[in-house]
């Protein structure tokens, strides 16, 4: 018994040994692989957490009977304190009680605190639309009362809980750094300017309500909480894709609420006046609220077809009115002009650019078929992109910014180029700076056989073919998205950079081209790199990039281009001078070849 338990103990002894071999040859071989290829990230290099560690409160079901435990099917696991099941997440009410609100609140990007600011908008809008109306309207009655004063203290309490809450929390910035602590963040707000309107906003003109009555005016200091309204429009139109949209909307609500104080004055005024007393004022009959804002209307865009005032109050009152109309009326028509004119300003640039080639190829009587390649160019760049040049718009960013941009858009093409694996990480980034953008229409020329390569191609999207053949219109190799061609031309010398086939493009193609003095202007700083380079473009032209049976033409792109053959003429008169012997300046010309030859190699 002894034996046979000291066999056993040694049998699991050598499986777990040979489980932990295996483990460390699979270590050492993605260790490998990232030394060799800086730029490949393993799947998984982080050790799986121990089941003991990750076991949740509840104990874990065990399999039936007969089924293993690594077959037991995976199912949606969830929270429960009952041994029947184990749940993944808790229920949504202890989550409410665990969650900590958060100690600092970033008002540019915190998303929280953008909804918060929507509510405390909407309390605003509360007490400058209705104060009015309750005001002239007799619609606040002994009935309703206590609904109208119980929304009115729900929209205290969310100013209250503004100032408490919210405000105090929000971070701001001193001399360029970030401040996030509690103190220095209460103390910079209750020395703002927006603490000292929060306050007077919350001004407790409620207590006169015992005196004179609830009477709407005391709650106008409420109305006085307009930063919180301004900030929450910059917020959102950071967020929204389309703010223009938001603009408008915006635009038009300042008109509808000046349209709604307006009609909020002629009811006083005819009720001031009496109702029905003159043919100016108000009758009494019809919905009150409805016909007063039609003679706002009315009279605020100056249509016209008024009744005349007869008093001199009314006569005051309309002067006032027109007045008011005209300067009104023209700032909103002027601002929605502005919001159109910023949302339609790309669409403006396009079309000026688009008139101004146009004007230009009339005037040089270019043909018509030119004409049309050009204006297909034209709109789908603009459709494709939304813009004309990438550069316009990415010019004004800082470096660091255009960097990130760059990696986030083009490194993952730029990394899979077999030509730029194993450089360094630096020269790659500072080479996506360099990649700028172009549109092919339906077959163009890329590049042309026998041409001077200066640029390297990334497909972006679309698709390019690769013609070759006795007439050059053979299809050899249709390109995808992803794909790149004419990398060698980069690093190919002088004159022995051409291109040695036709690429066209396959319908709509977006390229991304490097161009080859700016890869030189790189290249200075990363000397190593550039000695990789040179080295994969040498290996990549003598297997890859050029088939085994065809002998090389004077126009293929070689690193180094070979010696020259020595003439006919001169190996004769070499020839010769062997015969003759070892004297005469031939004699010495050709021990000096021998010479050179021998050190040569």
């Amino acid at each position: 018994r002894v034996s046979s338990a000291t066999s056993l103990s040694s049998a699991i002894i050598n499986a777990r040994l040979q489980e932990l071999v295996k483990l460390f040859k699979e270590r050492t071989e993605k260790v490998k692989e990232k030394l060799t290829d800086p730029d490949a990230t393993s799947d998984d290099e982080s050790p799986t957490t121990s089941p003991a560690k990750s076991a949740p409160a509840a104990a874990p079901v065990p399999p039936p009977a007969g089924e293993p435990e690594g077959d037991k099917p995976a199912g949606d696991e969830h929270y429960c304190e009952m041994l029947c099941c184990t749940f993944k997440h808790r229920p949504w009410l202890d989550r409410l009680k665990k969650y900590q609100f958060p100690s600092s609140i970033d008002p540019l990007t915190n998303l929280m605190y953008v909804l918060w600011l929507f509510f405390v908008v909407m309390a605003w809008n509360w007490n400058c639309w209705l104060i009015p109306v309750r005001w002239a309207f007799p619609y606040q009655t002994p009935a309703n009362i206590h609904c109208w004063l119980a929304m009115d203290y729900l929209c205290d309490l969310i100013y209250l809980l503004d100032i408490l809450v919210f405000q105090t929390r929000l971070q701001f910035v001193r001399g360029g750094d970030i401040i996030t602590d509690k103190k220095a963040m209460k103390e910079n707000y209750l020395r703002s300017q927006r603490f000292k309107m929060d306050v007077v906003c919350l001004l407790p003109l409620d207590f006169f309500y015992f005196k004179v009555g609830v009477n709407p005016l005391l709650r106008f200091p409420r109305c006085l909480k307009y930063m919180a309204f301004f900030e929450f429009n910059n917020r959102l139109e950071a967020i929204l894709s389309k703010a223009y949209i938001y603009r408008v909307i915006r635009t038009t609500a300042y008109l509808l609420y000046s349209l709604h104080v307006n009609s909020c004055l002629y009811y006083w005024a005819s009720a001031y006046e009496g109702l029905g007393s003159t043919t100016w004022v108000y009758d009494g009959e019809g919905n009150s609220y409805i016909r007063c804002y039609y003679w706002a209307v009315k009279t605020l865009i100056t249509i016209g077809g008024l009744p005349d005032p007869k008093t001199l109050f009314e006569i005051v009152f309309q002067l006032l009115n027109y007045f008011t109309g005209v300067f009104a009326f023209s700032v909103m028509i002027g601002q929605m002009r502005d919001v159109v004119g910023a949302a339609t300003a790309g669409q403006t640039y396009y079309r000026s650019c688009m008139d101004s080639t146009i004007k230009y190829m009339n005037f040089y009587k270019i043909p018509k078929t030119v004409q049309s390649r050009v204006k297909t160019w034209y709109e789908y760049t603009w459709h494709s992109q939304g813009m004309l040049d990438e550069l316009e718009l990415l010019v004004q960013l800082p470096d660091k910014m255009r960097l990130d941009i760059a990696i986030d858009v083009n490194y993952n093409i730029v990394s899979k180029v077999a030509l730029f694996q194993g450089c360094d990480r630096q020269m790659i980034f500072d080479m996506l700076k360099r990649l700028r953008s172009v549109v092919y229409l339906p077959n163009d020329y890329v590049c042309k056989k026998g041409e001077i390569g200066r640029e390297m191609y990334i497909i972006q999207a679309g698709q390019v073919q690769v013609l070759g053949g006795p007439e050059g219109k053979t299809v050899l190799v249709t390109l995808k998205a992803g794909s790149v061609f004419g990398e060698i031309s980069l690093l190919a010398a002088g004159g022995g950079n051409r291109r040695t086939a036709n690429v066209v493009a396959h319908g709509f193609a977006n390229l991304f081209i490097l161009d080859k003095k700016d890869l030189n202007e790189i290249l200075v700083h990363y000397p190593e790199s550039q000695k990789l380079l040179r080295k994969k473009a040498k290996k990549m032209l003598k297997t890859g990039n050029k088939p085994k049976d065809e002998k090389a033409a004077p126009g293929d792109p070689l690193i180094i281009p070979p010696k020259a053959d020595t003439p006919k003429l001169f190996q004769a008169a070499l020839a010769a001078t062997g015969r003759m012997g070892s004297k005469g300046p031939l004699a010495q010309l050709r021990w000096r070849l021998k010479e050179l030859k021998a050190m040569q190699a």
